[in-house]
């Protein structure tokens, strides 16, 4: 499968428009400094872009960021400008032609956004190999990936490097394509279907059982979006299948459970993360107003406490009495259920 890969994002594919389908294409409305900052990455780069979401977590100033399947660059360069001159973004790809480009434009970049020197850097490996990068284990604090996983022959090596990689209270923040049921191995065969990213996209409950087995407790889904192919020969091999494209946050804390346990507890936003000033998302199930009580299960009350965002809360309450399991939280599929991808009522949230 690298090989199809290889050879389909570095010699089929030219740019984006030669794709055949949408499942690898970005269909988000973009916040204005987003929008803004996109504007000053290269044509170039931003013409080979095959990404299906926006891998762009809140407060990112200052951390270093790992890109998993990095491709031309462009979320590497967007997020240059979110770290900032003390921050680093790391690409990693397997592809040359791709990688090729990505680095041709590191110094235009750097004078474009008036960084005294460059702050990012790009790899050529495996994403199933990351421990092959010579990154000490521990030493990231955000990877992201954007519609690449999926590709993957090896989805557990990925996240299991990926937990490896990543310092306590890090996350994996990654948007990728994901099957109502699991895809039929002819299909996986197709390297077209898999080549755009539909054929290799795993069952949304085997990745949430992937993701746990990996060491990421409560994946939290953040967006997600029905995909229609728009492609009639691919519809009719593979139409009986319904893909989706999600974006996920899951954090590195050994201290989350399984399910969402109720303990009394509630944060209050204070306010203070840039763009996010008055409301502050950690999911689909989780607005949070600024100034306003809001009741959290353990796991949320950790993944605020003991993470980036701990200085923008107030924490209410401890983990000395025990209430059972958070109300309304239940296992089912996620996407395009009620309320997914919404905000949930304002009492209180759910993952």
């Amino acid at each position: 499968m690298h090989d199809v890969v290889q050879d389909y994002y570095g010699k089929v594919l030219a740019a984006s428009e030669d794709l055949q389908t949408n499942a690898c294409k970005t269909d988000a409305r973009m916040v204005p400094h987003i929008k803004q900052a996109l504007g000053r990455v290269h044509d170039d780069v931003l013409s080979r872009y095959y990404g299906c979401g926006l891998v762009y977590p809140e407060k990112l100033e200052g951390l270093t960021i790992l890109d998993l399947g990095c491709g031309a660059g462009r979320d590497v360069y967007l997020l240059s400008q979110l770290v900032g001159p003390t921050g680093r973004v790391i690409g990693v790809d397997m592809t040359d032609e791709q990688l090729a480009v990505a680095r041709t434009h590191i110094d235009w970049h750097a004078e474009r956004f008036e960084h005294a020197a460059p702050n990012v850097e790009f790899h050529k490996g495996y994403i199933e190999r990351l421990d092959e990068l010579g990154l000490e284990p521990g030493s990231v604090d955000v990877i992201v990936s954007n519609c690449v996983i999926n590709l993957s022959p090896d989805k557990q090596a990925v996240l299991r490097g990926a937990y490896d990689l990543l310092k306590p209270g890090g996350e994996l923040y990654f948007a990728d394509v994901y099957a109502d049921r699991r895809v039929s191995e002819d299909l996986v065969a197709d390297p077209v279907l898999y080549g755009e990213c539909l054929s290799g996209a795993l069952y949304w409950n085997d990745f949430l059982n992937l993701a746990t087995a990996a060491g990421f407790r409560d994946p939290r889904l953040v967006t997600d979006r029905r995909l229609t192919i728009e492609n009639d020969d691919v519809e009719a091999r593979i139409g009986h299948v319904g893909f989706f494209s999600a974006t996920y946050r899951l954090f590195k804390l050994d201290a989350l459970e399984t399910h969402c346990e109720d303990y009394g507890q509630a944060v209050v936003y204070q306010g203070g993360i840039a763009h996010h000033e008055e409301v502050f998302e950690l999911d689909a199930h989780h607005r949070i107003e600024k100034g306003r009580t809001f009741p959290v299960c353990g796991n949320t009350w950790r993944m605020l406490h003991d993470t980036r965002f701990r200085e923008h809360f107030t924490f209410v309450g401890d983990f000395d009495r025990h209430f059972g399991i958070f109300e309304g939280c239940g296992t089912a599929m996620p996407f395009g259920s009620a309320g997914a991808g919404e905000a949930s009522d304002a009492s209180g949230g759910c993952c």
